[in-house]
């Protein structure tokens, strides 16, 4: 059986007689030739089985791939089925996608960046990734970066005030100052259990939403002249119901019961009320509980939440106009109190 001969751009013109130039405008620059030409050279590389020039070749020469990996704070099978990275994923496609840039989903907890870098135009990175060494590459990489939610000092930059936020939506929470106040939180600590925190560990305010947010908390704590007890924050390794509910049950078993529930996702919040009218306790009256996000199953919940909304899928469009701008903005978006009756 004879092999099936492998056509180079060059092999192509010599046995078709033209020069390589005459090859490669009738496939990339049809307004040099003629129309009759130009279907007479594509007609006789089909016949021949040559599909074209060798677009990784090209693009290597050009240094431009048209393709952007957007890494993920986790998994790639993890971060799909959350709302809120859905929503920022949608945001950044449609804006890519309308500037002719593919999109290729790069996981949060992969040992090296290297794998892709070769062969994308850059980076639009969506909150800390669990693998802390891809932030030390991230800064170091040459290529484009874009990074939400987070910063790593490479002057593009796109995100909420998440401090602020929950500073607010705490205060909106905390009632009196004896008020029994209990911190259900996300990633809090490097671990993949849920559990209690003692010892806190230094805050990256730079490079962790979850710090943001905890300081965010605890500035309204003091303001408020609340005492709180060292023993109420929790670690939530994910921002799924499994975990959350753990968690939620636990601090709900606790003597005295915390009577405010400070979330740092809807999806946490949505298990501790779950669990809450399973207990038969009355919201807002024996438990105030507030959540982070503003996902569209927040208004659906019994009672409706309150929580922050912040518009994901404007988020994701910023980042990905600054990566095909390569703009170096810092944009904060706007949020907004989701008034329900959790609180």
């Amino acid at each position: 059986m004879t092999a099936k001969k492998i056509w180079t751009l060059k092999s192509i013109a010599k046995e078709l007689g033209v020069s390589n130039a005459t090859v490669s405008n009738a496939f990339n620059r049809p307004d040099q030739l003629s129309k009759k030409r130009r279907e007479e050279i594509l007609a006789s590389c089909r016949k021949l089985g040559y599909s074209g020039p060798n677009k990784a070749a090209q693009s290597l020469r050009k240094g431009q791939f048209n393709i952007a990996a957007l890494v993920l704070p986790d998994s790639v099978e993890y971060m799909i089925t959350d709302p809120v990275a859905s929503s920022f994923v949608k945001g950044v496609s449609s804006v890519l996608e309308k500037n002719k840039v593919n999109l290729l989903l790069f996981s949060g907890v992969s040992d090296s960046i290297d794998s892709v870098a070769d062969f994308v135009d850059g980076f639009i990175c969506y909150g800390s990734p669990r693998n802390s060494a891809l932030i030390e590459q991230l800064k170091l990489t040459d290529k484009k970066v874009v990074t939400a939610d987070f910063d790593i000092d490479r002057k593009a930059s796109v995100g909420i005030d998440n401090q602020q936020a929950a500073y607010e939506i705490a205060k909106l929470a905390i009632k009196t100052k004896d008020d029994d106040v209990a911190i259900l939180g996300l990633r809090i600590i490097d671990s993949q259990l849920t559990s209690r925190v003692y010892d806190l560990p230094e805050l990256d305010l730079h490079a962790s939403i979850s710090h943001q947010r905890l300081q965010g908390y605890r500035r309204a704590i003091a303001e408020l002249g609340v005492n709180f007890r060292e023993d109420r924050l929790w670690n939530i390794p994910e921002s799924n119901h499994h975990y959350a509910l753990i968690a939620a049950k636990e601090a709900l078993s606790s003597s005295p019961r915390p009577n405010v529930l400070l979330c740092m996702s809807d999806t946490i919040a949505l298990a501790a009320l779950k669990e809450i009218n399973a207990m038969g306790l009355k919201i807002p009256q024996d438990i105030r509980v507030v959540g982070f996000d503003g996902i569209e199953e927040a208004t659906r919940s019994t009672p409706p939440l309150t929580t922050i909304h912040q518009h994901s899928e404007v988020k994701g469009n910023k980042a990905a106009e600054l990566f095909i701008s390569r703009a170096t903005d810092t944009i904060t978006i706007p949020y907004y109190i989701e008034s329900g009756k959790s609180c």
